[in-house]
């Protein structure tokens, strides 16, 4: 079931739908690295390409996050 949360990314508010463990995961994310979660989604958000949505590029964030923590 899709978890949908509401928020403001460059002063334009926005909805994402997406899954609550990857909700968590990105809570976790922010955590990390000392952020609120809004700001770690500006921060997926700014640096995601174009024609890839915003829920793809969240999700993809996380993966990265996953992967890179397994390597080390």
């Amino acid at each position: 079931m899709l978890e949908k949360r509401s928020f403001s990314l460059s002063g334009h508010r926005t909805s994402v739908a997406l899954e609550p463990e990857f909700w968590a995961a990105l809570e976790d994310m922010a955590k990390a690295q000392n952020l609120k979660l809004t700001a770690l989604l500006a921060k997926i958000d700014q640096g995601r390409q174009p024609v890839r949505s915003l829920a793809s590029a969240l999700r993809l964030a996380v993966l990265e996050a996953l992967q890179t923590r397994r390597d080390v």
